[in-house]
């Protein structure tokens, strides 16, 4: 019997009204030949959006075209249940693509390994059933616009789910960090000098991903269509601050037009935990993202990562030194990482900072003076008496609340 070939797969993310449904529906609508299944996820106990596209398409829920999943998030609570459908329409498998609409606040990582590496709590593989060919996020270009002006949220902050305690601003980023395609919608609500200061933004967030202008969701099908465009390694070290941490920032003449500039933070000793949570707690609003981790003297056992997404502010601890680690342990990583060797310190190791800050305007050389400022002196660092120094990050169940939010 011939196998047959991998179902493919396209995922739509992106903020609460950025207008997913709306390109879905355009989609449905225009390709005629499109011959495809479609699950919607909806965060309401009532699907509204699986509603929306039966009515606007030739498909049906009683015929088990639109597959609807509601209450709860297809990354997190309802992935056993995607695959539980997507598992049953498979064995029918009288479509030939599978469309996926995830929710406003769905983060685009969890939901592409579900496709991509399957769930272990399903009983469902999907790997060789399904091929993930596209990451699109639809990011709302007025709502950006209104927040760069206002130096507001980018998101309504107030819509979060009840099992989800980041903020939506951060699961915004998530969206255009992690994708193949980013589709900036309500083109026709932006004047055109700030739509190309939005794309500048978003091609330093998310460098490898193309950008497509839309009014009303209205896009050529094929830009999102079996492109092939889906890679999971690359999708996941895309993201601009990485892409800075590791290679540097190059530059791109669109960016420096419009102020839009990223750059990288490394110090070989600590922050003072107090200096460097007063410089966190105030980092100017033109900060668009910063990422990355930090040493806080006095907690030698850990690294601490800074997540900041719009207005949202995050820290708190997020991983080990490899100073920490058993010595056989380290040798594994001195073995895949050659140029380790050549930062190593001594007496601390691998501890230390690499921060990355994104932004619209922004005054480098202040903020790296205070967070210079906000390192141990030297005579400070000779000291070494850091366990008496308080440490603001220390409950790991309560990091989110250990900065406050602007």
């Amino acid at each position: 019997m011939a196998t047959q070939t991998p179902i493919p797969v396209t995922i739509l993310s992106g903020s609460l009204g950025a207008g997913k449904t709306t390109l879905l529906n355009h989609v449905l609508r225009t390709e005629d030949e499109l011959n495809a299944a479609v699950v919607v996820n909806d965060m309401g106990e009532i699907n509204v959006d699986a509603e929306f596209v039966e009515q606007e398409s030739a498909l049906t829920q009683a015929d088990e075209e639109i597959i609807e999943l509601s209450n709860g998030c297809i990354c997190c609570r309802l992935r056993g249940d995607m695959l539980e459908e997507v598992g049953r329409l498979a064995d029918r498998r009288d479509f030939e693509y599978l469309l996926v609409e995830s929710s406003g606040i769905s983060e685009p990582i969890p939901v592409a390994q579900t496709f991509a590496r399957g769930f272990e709590d399903a009983e469902f593989d999907p790997t060789g059933v399904y091929e993930l060919d596209t990451m699109v996020s639809v990011v709302d270009a007025y709502s950006l616009w209104d927040g760069f002006e206002s130096g507001q949220a980018l998101v309504d902050e107030d819509v979060v789910a009840d099992d989800d305690d980041r903020v939506p601003e951060a699961v915004l980023m998530d969206q255009i960090e992690f994708c193949d395609v980013l589709v900036l919608n309500k083109c026709d609500l932006v004047p055109e000098d700030a739509l190309e200061e939005i794309e500048a933004v978003l091609t330093t967030l998310q460098p490898r991903a193309s950008i497509i202008r839309t009014e009303h969701g209205a896009l050529e099908p094929s830009s999102i269509l079996n492109t092939g465009r889906f890679d999971f390694e690359q999708a996941s070290n895309s993201a601009g601050w990485k892409h800075e941490l590791q290679h540097g920032h190059h530059h791109h003449d669109a960016m420096d037009e419009h102020g839009v500039s990223s750059f990288s933070y490394e110090r070989d000793r600590p922050f003072h935990p107090e200096r460097i949570t007063t410089v966190l707690e105030s980092l100017p609003a033109e900060i668009i993202r910063a990422k990355g981790f930090f040493w806080s003297a006095g907690r030698e056992d850990v690294a601490m990562g800074l997540d900041k997404a719009g207005n949202s502010v995050r820290a708190g601890p997020t991983g080990e030194w490899i100073a920490n680690l058993p010595k056989e342990t380290q040798q594994k990583y001195f073995a895949a990482r050659p140029g380790l060797r050549d930062d190593w310190d001594e007496t601390w190791g691998d501890r230390g900072i690499q921060l990355v800050f994104i932004g619209r305007k922004l005054d480098k050389e202040s903020l790296i003076s205070r967070l210079d400022e906000a390192l141990l002196t030297d005579e400070e660092f000779e000291r070494e008496t850091w366990e008496s120094y308080p440490d603001p990050f220390a409950p790991v169940d309560q990091r989110e609340l250990a900065l406050s939010e602007q």
